[in-house]
């Protein structure tokens, strides 16, 4: 069985990690764009990342622009609008694309592990979420419309 450890990601800064390095920490995998009617969302992961980080979680954001191209900017331009909107302190990854063949591997996994509504296994739009536990399996997906403020009794449960 595999899990989010098999995988690697682009930070903004172009920097490859494995997501190996997020071992035993529990994570919130999201998939964002700057220009969203979910994009103040934002504050809400921030809230939960900085409420939690000490007990071992950590929030993890992947920029896509396959939703209405609302996520057009460059990897600064995406960088610059999560610092200076939203204080964003987690890490934020290069934008990727979650759906069809050109799917990161990282989403076209979590979408195998953990389907959407009625069995569908896309996504649907901006700020899905994927909770992990700390052995990198997915424990919960959670539809755009979950607000991050809402998750906590799941995140609890796993920290």
């Amino acid at each position: 069985m595999g899990s989010v450890y098999d995988y690697h990601a682009s930070r903004l800064d172009g920097t490859d990690i494995g997501l190996s390095s997020y071992a035993g920490r529990v994570l919130l995998i999201v998939n964002t764009a700057s220009r969203c009617g979910f994009t103040p969302q934002y504050a809400g992961l921030e809230a939960l990342q900085k409420e939690y980080a000490d007990r071992g979680f950590t929030v993890l954001g992947f920029p896509c622009n396959q939703f209405g191209g609302q996520e057009p900017g460059t990897a600064e331009e995406i960088g610059a609008f999560c610092e200076t909107s939203y204080a964003v302190s987690f890490p934020m990854f290069g934008k990727i694309d979650v759906n069809g063949d050109s799917a990161h591997p990282l989403y076209a996994f979590l979408k195998q592990e953990k389907k959407g509504l009625l069995g569908t296994g896309a996504i649907k739009w901006n700020f899905t979420k994927f909770l992990v536990d700390r052995k990198g399996q997915v424990a919960e997906r959670f539809a755009p419309t979950r607000k991050p403020e809402d998750l906590k009794a799941e995140i609890e449960r796993l920290l």
